[in-house]
């Protein structure tokens, strides 16, 4: 679920082998029962941080040897590689006994990039290419749908330029629209936006430049031009909102033609630096050589090339399941302002327990069909080469410090402690055969087959309830009630600020 590259969160979240119990953590957040009394006299009477206090907290930290051993070895070591647990990484092989049958290659690496979404949605796709045609390796192009994503997003913030000229320049909203515009992340409607509009083509039809592959330069001048464009936008709003001669639709297609010959810039920069990407209803040519290394040619254009290859389980038949215990269970949710695509698939939710997700991820796998899902990566993980683990074990921060970390998983939505930052692929699951659970999951990741464990991680079941927010599912691998929430379309706006906006 990143502006520059997927994030991955600098602080460490909670108790390790804490359990999530019933996962519906709304009662404990009114709970206030557990709250510890504090002292009832500081040693500070103005809040400031006096010197008795440093001589209380140091009297405590000398006085115990676990600390003092962590003083001599973390100042010198990284605490996020030091305080690992071998036990937890033994615990979860990178073993499955259900997998999906094709092994798809090679590992994909969005490099210096936010794409994350972009890989996880193609690789997901690339299954049924790779089948369909036989191939050993093969790659959609990822910078394809990243072109067509960032030129639909700088027209999505001109838009709302427009849409909210009325509002200060310092308003809330306008304010957060403008911080992270046109942000390398998205969503799964997102996604879906851009392949029903322009398609998917191979790779070597539209290769990786410097800057799909490391974008924040590209970023940067960018946004420069866009809040430039959207001041020039609001200002004009003003001069014809003055005029009482002007109708409201007429100010409205004044503006759009105005923003049309603005976006000529966007399109420009954009085309210099990422290549002019095929049209979508234009034929190419792509030649190949199969597995058998026999000579192959495919014709037709981009929109016909993805309707060929998702023809199993089509992405505009799949919808999001999320886990966000903070909001009511079967409520169809979406996010005020989020999109890409003007007029586009809003981005919908359908929030349940955390239960559902791994149930549907489950049956999804055992039809063939690998899962997109979103994440808060860098929770309790490693992708160190050779490592490739996510598990609530495996950081053994309270035993080197003598402290507890009891944030759930709602409470770490409401301070900023966690997102949906990153986007991958679940290709295999561990079933326990007594309990017919999954255990651990197999993950599919886009950091290059030099990371994790050949570019694949591990992921265990309490990871998942903690730091899994969201899976992608064909409605036929959903519970029905659930694909009725999402049918009825009845969505609860959250604000354009709530954490379910993050984009992976």
């Amino acid at each position: 679920m990143g502006s520059a590259v997927s994030k991955v969160a600098s602080q460490p979240a909670r108790l390790a082998d804490r359990t999530s119990k019933s996962l519906d953590e709304k009662e404990l957040l009114r709970d206030t029962r557990n709250i510890d009394v504090a002292p009832s006299v500081p040693k500070s009477t103005n809040g400031s941080i006096q010197l008795s206090n440093l001589q209380a907290w140091e009297s405590i930290a000398a006085a115990d040897p676990k600390i003092q051993l962590a003083r001599t070895v973390l100042a010198h070591s990284n605490v996020k590689t030091t305080l690992t647990s071998r036990e937890a990484g033994i615990a979860i092989p990178h073993v499955f006994n259900t997998e999906v049958e094709f092994k798809p290659g090679p590992v994909t690496n969005q490099k210096s990039s936010g794409r994350c979404w972009l890989f996880a949605t193609t690789n997901v796709i690339r299954y049924e290419v790779m089948r369909k045609l036989k191939l050993k390796d093969f790659q959609c192009s990822q910078s394809y749908l990243f072109f067509w994503d960032k030129l639909n997003k700088s027209n999505y913030y001109l838009e709302l330029s427009i849409e909210n000229a009325d509002l200060p320049v310092d308003d809330r909203l306008v304010n957060f629209l403008a911080d992270d515009l046109i942000s390398d992340g998205g969503q799964w409607d997102m996604v879906v936006n851009l392949l029903e509009i322009y398609g998917l083509v191979p790779q070597l039809t539209y290769p990786e430049s410097y800057h799909s592959s490391a974008s924040s330069p590209l970023n940067t001048l960018l946004k420069a031009k866009l809040r430039e464009h959207a001041l020039t936008l609001r200002a004009l709003s003003t001069t014809l909102r003055a005029d009482t001669s002007i109708s409201s639709e007429r100010a409205q297609a004044i503006l759009r033609a105005r923003k049309e010959q603005l976006m000529q810039e966007v399109y420009t920069i954009m085309t210099a630096t990422l290549g002019v990407p095929p049209r979508p209803d234009v034929p190419f040519t792509w030649e190949y050589y199969n597995e058998d290394g026999k000579y192959c040619k495919w014709e037709g254009t981009p929109l016909e090339f993805y309707k060929a290859f998702t023809t199993r389980y089509p992405p505009s038949e799949c919808f999001s399941l999320i886990n966000d215990p903070r909001n009511d269970y079967n409520t169809l949710y979406t996010v005020d302002k989020l999109g890409n695509v003007w007029g586009g698939r809003p981005v919908l939710y359908v929030n349940t327990v955390s239960a559902e997700l791994k149930a549907a991820v489950v049956r999804t796998i055992k039809a063939g069909q690998p899962v997109f899902f979103g994440c808060d990566v860098g929770q309790f993980s490693s992708s160190a080469k050779d490592v490739g683990i996510m598990d609530t074990a495996y950081h053994q921060y309270e035993q080197a410090f003598n402290i507890t970390l009891d944030l759930t998983k709602a409470q770490r939505l409401q301070t900023n402690e966690s997102a949906m930052t990153h986007a991958m692929v679940i290709s295999g699951v561990h079933v326990d055969e007594k309990t017919g659970q999954a255990v651990r999951f197999k993950v599919e990741n886009s950091w290059g087959d030099e990371s994790c464990y050949k570019g694949y991680m591990v992921m265990s079941d309490k990871w998942f309830d903690e730091f899994v927010y969201q899976v992608v599912v064909h409605k036929s691998f959903a519970p029905k009630e659930l694909v009725k929430v999402y049918e009825a379309g009845d969505a609860v706006v959250l604000p354009a600020w709530d954490p379910m906006g993050a984009l992976a």
